[in-house]
């Protein structure tokens, strides 16, 4: 009997008949600023739970561990259980969204070079972001872990502007989360890569193909990641 060993914003987690396997249910829950905004949207799990296994086969492929196994059914997925590490890094290629309005930077302008963040994750303090010495302060990570999310998170910045180059996508920015393997402490990509976590601008047109579809009210979500989803070669 599998067990529901935690539920977020948009997956839930069960428990398997195998230890350090847990299976990830993906749900049609929509939401922004830290919550405040909520809708039900039919068939978003699916399309993120489709899209989120694109992204981690490839990037598997290109050397980045992560904690995705399979794909068992539309909205469900197979993963290693890991402990989440309480950071979220976020990579930044064009100015847009949070920082644009913190520093005061046109939307749409391109950075000398990738900006990586960190933010606590703690919905209760709106996941505030926080310096590297925050994070030893709360022990978060250790120096190495804080080292190796700094490079790990450029490679998939690395890997994911080559791919989505190739759809005429540009990767604006996106939010990673990352993991301690349960079975080894191995640190591993975890969560998901979808475009709930990342910022999709069309090259040609700058259509969003993201959450800010959703955010913003300037379009359909379903129909914005179904046209990723199509783009980059998946089933809409």
């Amino acid at each position: 009997m599998t067990e529901l060993l935690y539920e977020g914003k948009a997956k839930r987690l069960y428990s398997t008949d195998q230890e350090f396997v847990l299976r990830v249910a993906y749900k049609d829950d929509a939401t922004a600023f830290n919550g405040e905004k909520h809708a039900v949207l039919t068939g978003k799990g699916q399309l993120n739970n489709e899209i989120s296994t694109i992204m981690f086969e490839r990037l598997a492929q290109a050397g980045v561990p992560n904690h995705f196994i399979q794909k068992i059914s539309d909205n469900e997925q197979l993963v290693k259980a890991v402990t989440i590490v309480p950071i979220e890094v976020i990579v930044r290629n064009i100015a847009a969204g949070s920082m644009a309005k913190r520093l005061g930077l046109e939307e749409g302008r391109a950075l000398k070079q990738p900006i990586v963040e960190f933010c606590y994750k703690r919905d209760d303090l709106g996941d505030p972001l926080i310096t590297v010495d925050h994070v030893y302060e709360l022990e978060l990570a250790t120096p190495e872990e804080v080292s190796l999310l700094t490079t790990m998170a450029l490679k998939v910045n690395q890997v994911l502007i080559n791919y989505f180059n190739d759809f005429n996508i540009t990767l604006v920015d996106f939010k990673l989360e990352f993991g301690r393997l349960k079975e080894t402490g191995e640190l591993v990509l975890a969560d998901e890569v979808s475009p709930d976590t990342c910022r999709l601008w069309d090259k040609t047109t700058g259509e969003r193909l993201d959450k800010d579809v959703f955010r913003k009210n300037i379009g359909n979500l379903q129909e914005a990641y179904g046209k990723l989803l199509e783009r980059i070669g998946g089933n809409a």
